[in-house]
């Protein structure tokens, strides 16, 4: 064993929650070791934003796991996409500096207000409120699109009262409360650049807004009438929760992805106290007594079993780093309970079963696992979409012709600078609902879930469109994530309990897809000027059991969350209080989408992005140090 390096702080997991995290606590004068099981590999692939797929099955970034979406195994067997030798339904995962943020779609929309306080109220922690967490969504973004209001200085005291005094804000400031000078830049999508045919998207659109007009007295938000354009992220649609029409805010810088790594990277190349070990596949917390001291990992390439290059993997070496002051997990969803449990921390008959030592029996590690439940309508198309018949959809390959796409791209044009996202919308899935639930969204391609080698047939057809719906605020939290072995290489068994196997009795989950699925085939038909046949679920689907049916045995999910949550003392089930600390040990942190008691928003990232920035103030103080920045 090599011997131990000492820092302030260790990081483990660059995702979402650990890179932003790592970069602010580096940034503050700490010296901090920030563990990366994957490499640090970046192509075109990463670069591309048009190629985030292809990115989820880039063989040098990839981490495979195959997840049970039910514990019966004639119900698991209906999905299509369920792979038999390997007992599950692919669930792609990052192993790359960045986590998961190195292939998502970018899709950067801000939680629900209520997200923010149930927290407060669960917790009884008023620093949780919905309008004290905006700052740091107003902290780390730096807003491209045509955001309204005028951008505030980072600091000082007017700044700080116009942020703190709704109405001098309005007046004054910023009343749509975005960022300006963050981290994070976010663009907005441009519809008739993501699909290239302007007859297509005006037909597509004037379908969508006859539908809302339909489904919900007016096709248009509020915010559009006033000022011409749709912006999900504006904090006045988000307090007044719009159903409608969107364009979708995407996290590009130029033509550009932007994630996690980005701020890293910017991070270390200004600031020597931040080191990035990548190839650091973290085995066990090192304890003195009570206090997280250090964090045992091992050093190599393709270590972890999610990686299909592992069998080739040679002996890792065993390392060791210390840290002073405190070791924050941010491995996600799967990852983060897997590490506590080979630590010793979850339930006593799990770990005793492993063979390993109970250092806190915690329950609730590796439960409440929740997901979203999405589905894709496809259908397809009378003619070829004429833009996208120019580009290959992937990276050059030698000999191949010239992709005029890639060139355009090169100079900040075309359709690879966009997700592929044509227009989004945002509905209730039931009008006695209090929030809207569902989040559907168009794009020139055939998506149906999560398979190997998705990613070829998702731009291959040139006469395919897929309105992807997303089902926001579900209710189903019986998923768990278990040990598979004590060797820390291993990935671990996840199954998600979807649907009646859960602890959603009533069917609301269910019901609310369902109806997601009759709301688009509505909208399909006001366009059936340009639409040959529906793919899937296809018109053999018809009645609403129907529905339900393909739905159960079709939906998946990509938004794994709140398997080590937070909670209140009293809680038993509760992994992590308030300011993130694990219960039952000291030093012990963690920052990742695991704390979440329940799954916020649409699009988890954002939400993320924001609880690393809160942690970040939470770990300063506790220093003595000043909070993060305002940029």
């Amino acid at each position: 064993m090599s011997e131990a390096a000492s820092y302030d702080y260790i990081v483990v997991g660059s995702g979402a929650g650990g890179g932003p995290l790592a970069a602010n606590l580096a940034e503050a004068g700490f010296s901090t070791l920030l563990l990366e099981a994957g490499g640090e590999h970046e192509d075109l692939a990463y670069q591309v934003p048009c190629f985030h797929g292809l990115a989820s099955e880039d063989p040098d970034m990839r981490w495979d796991y195959f997840v049970r979406h039910y514990a019966s195994e004639d119900q698991q067997r209906r999905d299509s996409k369920f792979v038999a030798d390997r007992d599950g339904v692919l669930y792609p995962r990052s192993g790359t500096l960045g986590g998961c943020t190195a292939h998502n779609a970018m899709i950067t929309v801000y939680p629900g207000n209520q997200d923010w306080d149930d927290i407060a109220e669960l917790t009884g922690d008023a620093s949780w409120r919905s309008e004290g967490m905006r700052g740091y969504f107003e902290r780390l973004e730096r807003c491209r699109y045509r955001c309204r209001g005028l951008p505030l200085p980072p600091g000082g005291r007017l700044a700080g009262l116009l942020r703190s005094t709704p109405l001098l804000r309005d007046l004054f400031g910023n009343p749509s409360r975005h960022g300006f000078c963050g981290w994070l830049p976010v663009s907005a999508a441009k519809p008739k650049l993501a699909l290239g045919d302007w007859e297509v998207v005006d037909m597509v659109l004037a379908a969508a807004q006859e539908t809302l007009a339909e489904h919900i007295g007016r096709p248009l938000t509020r915010l559009e009438s006033l000022e011409g354009y749709f912006d999900p992220n504006d904090w006045r649609a988000v307090t007044s929760s719009i159903q409608g029409l969107w364009r979708t805010p995407v996290s590009t810088d130029g033509v550009r992805r932007h994630g996690a790594r980005e701020r890293i990277r910017a991070v270390e190349r200004s600031h020597s106290t931040l080191t990035v070990q990548s190839g650091a596949l973290a085995a066990a917390v090192l304890f003195d007594g009570d206090r997280a001291a250090g964090v045992r990992y091992l050093r190599g390439e393709h270590l972890y079993r999610a990686d299909p290059r592992a069998a080739s993997a040679a002996n890792p070496v065993e390392c060791e780093a210390t840290a002073r002051r405190e070791v924050i997990l941010s491995g996600g969803a799967f990852n983060t309970p897997q590490l506590l449990k080979l630590s010793g921390i979850g339930p006593r008959a799990e770990l005793e079963r492993h063979g390993i030592a109970v250092r806190v029996d915690l329950p609730g590690v590796g439960e409440n696992l929740q997901d979203r439940y999405e589905v894709g309508v496809v259908s397809r198309l009378r003619r070829d979409l004429a833009l996208l018949g120019r580009c290959s959809f992937a990276p050059p390959q030698p000999g191949a012709r010239p992709d005029p796409c890639l060139s355009e791209w090169r100079t900040g044009k075309g359709v690879y600078t966009t997700n592929g996202v044509v227009v989004s919308i945002v509905l209730k899935s039931d009008p006695a609902h209090d929030q809207p639930d569902l989040f559907v969204f168009g794009l020139p391609a055939s998506f149906r879930g999560y398979y190997p080698g998705y990613s070829e047939v998702l731009e291959r057809g040139r006469r395919s469109f897929t309105w992807a719906i997303l089902k926001a605020h579900t209710r189903n939290k019986a998923g768990s994530v278990r040990l598979r072995s004590a060797d820390p290489r291993d990935v671990p068994l996840v199954d998600f309990h979807y649907f009646e196997e859960g602890d959603d009795s009533t069917g609301y989950d269910l019901d609310s897809v369902v109806a997601g699925v009759q709301f688009v085939r509505r909208l399909m038909a006001r366009a059936s000027g340009i639409t040959e046949a529906e793919v899937v679920p296809g018109s053999e689907v018809q009645t609403s059991d129907q529905i339900r049916e393909f739905v159960r045995n079709e939906a998946w999910g990509h938004h794994a969350s709140c398997s080590c949550r937070i909670g209140h003392p009293g809680d038993r089930m509760a992994v992590i209080d308030s300011e993130f600390r694990v219960r039952g040990v000291r030093n012990l942190r963690i920052v990742d989408a695991s704390v979440f008691p329940r799954i916020p928003g649409f699009f988890i990232v954002s939400a993320v992005y924001m609880v690393s920035e809160k942690a970040s103030d939470v770990i300063l103080s506790a220093a003595g140090a000043r909070p993060a920045r305002r940029r």
